[in-house]
């Protein structure tokens, strides 16, 4: 019995880490998820698997995912390996994608209280949210001066080389085409990537979250949402 349980939990962890998605709408891993919840033993040995591994399991619409846990250098990506995947070379352009996926979080989730997700995000409204933040901490100087492990100047640095950025070249003719040398190009550059990920599906200028990125952005919040208060100035820059 054991050694079956073992097998299916096997079987669920491998759909998992390979990106299909282990749901009871999809006919190909609908038995997997029937097994997940049917029996408490796979389940058991699922969710202990996926612990000693440090990747996370969420839970949504009817369906489990996996993301890797809080510094997983095996399933996750360092800071080196997503510069070198989306073919970035300086660490203020990784810095600058990490603040617009923060920005279209935003946009969707307004604070882990409220699940009222919006729809899609066009291109065009990101840019403008990105700028408008971008705005904001360019002028808050006073709290950048009494940080003094300079970390919130790395933000200023981000607004600042994002205003530095024309808003589209020639070579964003083609809108489908991602390059780092406008602020269009750079929120391209960044959904294609979060679209490899399998977290948004990107029509025309249009970006729509997928269950993924949902079960993440709303699980994640509740596990860690201590730290990343904590990373953003705790109270005093609530």
């Amino acid at each position: 019995m054991e050694d079956k349980s073992l097998e299916k939990a096997l079987e669920i962890y491998s759909a998992l880490i390979t990106g299909k998605i282990v749901s009871k709408q999809n006919k190909e891993t609908r038995d997997l998820y029937n097994d997940f919840y049917s029996d408490s033993l796979v389940y058991e040995i699922t969710v202990k698997l996926l612990k000693s591994l440090n990747l996370n399991l969420y839970e949504y619409n009817d369906s489990i995912f996996i993301s890797a846990g809080d510094g997983n250098k095996v399933f996750g990506y360092t800071n080196d390996d997503l510069k070198k995947t989306m073919g970035l070379k300086l660490n203020k352009e990784l810095f600058l994608v990490y603040f617009i996926i923060y920005q279209a979080l935003l946009y969707f989730y307004t604070d882990s209280s409220t699940y009222q997700i919006k729809e899609y995000l066009k291109l065009d409204e990101l840019i403008k949210l990105v700028s408008q933040a971008a705005d904001r901490i360019a002028k808050e100087d006073e709290i950048f001066e009494k940080d003094e492990d300079n970390s919130r100047g790395t933000f200023r640095n981000i607004a600042l080389f994002w205003h530095e950025l024309p808003t589209a070249t020639s070579e964003d003719k083609d809108r489908n085409k991602a390059s780092r040398g406008s602020k269009l190009g750079f929120v391209k550059l960044t959904f294609n990537f979060l679209s490899e990920e399998k977290l948004f599906n990107c029509v025309d200028d249009r970006f729509y979250p997928t269950d993924r990125f949902r079960a993440i952005a709303e699980n994640y919040f509740e596990e860690y949402k201590g730290k990343v208060y904590a990373l953003l100035g705790g109270a005093e820059n609530a």
